[in-house]
C-alpha cells in the first residue's frame, strides 16, 4: 500500500525558511514521480514543484528561485526547502506520487496519484 506522510510545517515569519519532508512507504519513491502541492483557504489547489522518476525537477513560477525540491533515496524521502517565505505561501502543503515514465510531468497527472494528508505552513503577516 502506497503511503505518503508530510512533515516539517509550522509558523514562520516572512522571509524565513522551512524544510518540508515527504516520507514514502510501501513503494520505492524514486521509481515514481513526486509532486508538492498546496492549498490555501478559499483557493484551488496549485502545483508547487515536482520531480520525475528520472530526477528532473520543475517549479511553479511563483516559487522558482525560492523553493528547492530534492530526494534522498536512502531515506525514501523527498524534501521541499522553502526560503524567502511570503504570507501568500501560507497553505496546507501536500505531496503526491504517480507512476509513469514522464520526462517532466504536468502537475495535472498527479490527480490520479496517491496523496498524503498534508502539513500546515503559516507565514505570518
Amino acid at each position: 500500500q502506497l503511503q505518503l506522510v508530510e512533515s516539517g510545517g509550522g509558523l514562520v515569519q516572512p522571509g524565513g525558511s522551512l524544510r518540508l519532508s515527504c516520507a514514502a512507504s510501501g513503494f520505492t519513491l524514486n521509481t515514481y514521480n513526486i509532486g508538492w502541492f498546496r492549498q490555501a483557504p478559499g483557493k484551488e489547489r496549485e502545483g508547487v514543484s515536482c520531480i520525475s522518476s528520472r530526477g528532473l525537477t520543475k517549479y511553479a513560477d511563483s516559487v522558482k528561485g525560492r523553493f528547492t525540491m530534492s530526494r534522498d533515496n536512502a531515506k525514501n524521502t523527498v524534501y521541499l526547502q522553502m526560503n524567502s517565505l511570503r504570507p501568500e505561501d501560507t497553505a496546507i502543503y501536500y505531496c503526491a506520487a504517480v507512476g509513469g515514465h514522464y520526462y517532466s510531468p504536468s502537475f495535472r497527472v498527479f490527480d490520479s496519484g496517491s496523496w498524503g494528508q498534508g502539513t500546515q505552513v503559516t507565514v505570518s503577516s
